[in-house]
């Protein structure tokens, strides 16, 4: 059963060369940024993210993913003096009183980098990407920013663990290394509690379909330090089922967060999240498999490491992106 199943999604992925889909991340709302150009800067501090994702554990074949992602305002005067600024020992985002006194972001560019590789059975994909915004508040408790990604993506293929009846095909030798350039461009608002966006990625290349993400959320506060962040994602690729993702976080004051998540024919996930200081955080994921591989999945891991450098004002959780 296992070798059959890898047969199939071998079959999907020979044919997907020809039209690569992005990874999937169960924790979108920890790293909007990878979906969204538009979130490049957003933080008063250089936000470093790392992750690791063994998707379907136990499936030989199954997808690998790991990525590491940087971006950060630009101008000492976003950085230090603004209106956005707040006290030399941070607020806390999760308090009622960090909502009241809100202001929404001083105009500044912000730029960033993110690099994701992806290999799923003989298949390896790397894309690397640098990025621009420029956030203005728009009112005095709401932000727009607008977003564009550019750079790059290989492809490329392991052909001696591919078997084919004619490995001198030109269309297979053909699909053993290959560049594209990639586009991406998107949209975000964001308050006190809600944040909403769009964005699209793979707007170039003959062999890349675009893909479209739809994101937003909203803070309910439970208690005086503790925040319910209902949230969800909707990615349409053009003819694949449109994937939905519906999320739920729950916040404690700046401390730590728990959640999770249920995926529309593919998983149920459970969340938890760490600010263990102002320096670094570390959340993780588990995946239970609910479609047709659950009888020979054991789940999918996913593990984020966060830096948080030159944090001036020694906030411990994202103020702006939560």
């Amino acid at each position: 059963m296992r070798k059959c199943v890898f047969l199939m999604i071998l079959v999907g992925c020979v044919t997907g060369v020809f039209a690569q889909q992005k990874p999937q991340y169960t924790q979108y709302i920890f790293n909007n940024y990878l979906l969204n150009p538009a979130i490049s800067g957003i933080e008063n501090y250089i936000d470093v993210k790392a992750g690791y994702r063994k998707q379907w554990q136990g499936l030989e074949g199954a997808p690998v993913t790991s990525f590491i992602s940087l971006h950060a305002p630009i101008g000492k005067n976003y950085l230090y003096s603004n209106a956005n600024s707040f006290s030399e020992a941070g607020d806390n985002p999760m308090n009622r009183s960090y909502v009241q006194t809100y202001q929404a972001s001083e105009p500044h560019h912000g730029i960033g980098f993110h690099a994701v590789m992806d290999k799923t059975g003989p298949i390896s994909t790397s894309d690397v990407d640098v990025t621009y915004a420029y956030h203005l508040g728009i009112t005095e408790r709401l932000n727009l920013s607008l977003g564009v990604a550019a750079g790059f993506s290989r492809t490329s293929v392991d052909l001696s663990k591919v078997t084919v009846q004619n490995s001198n095909d030109p269309v297979i030798a053909s699909q053993k290394s290959q560049f594209q350039p990639d586009l991406g461009a998107g949209v975000w608002l964001y308050g006190p509690t809600y944040f909403a966006g769009i964005s699209a990625q793979s707007l170039m290349g003959d062999q890349q379909v675009a893909h479209l993400f739809a994101t937003a959320g909203y803070k309910v506060f439970l208690a005086e330090n503790v925040a319910a962040i209902p949230s969800f994602m909707v990615k349409y690729l053009i003819s694949l089922p449109t994937s939905v993702d519906v999320n739920l976080k729950l916040a404690f004051k700046d401390k730590f967060w728990i959640g999770g998540s249920y995926r529309q024919d593919d998983a149920i996930a459970a969340m938890a999240g760490f600010n263990i200081s102002s320096l670094f955080n570390l959340s993780y994921s588990y995946d239970f498999t609910t479609s047709a591989l659950r009888s020979v999945s054991n789940g999918t891991h996913e593990i984020v490491l966060g830096l948080l450098l030159n944090n001036r004002y020694r906030v411990t959780c994202p103020q702006k992106n939560w």
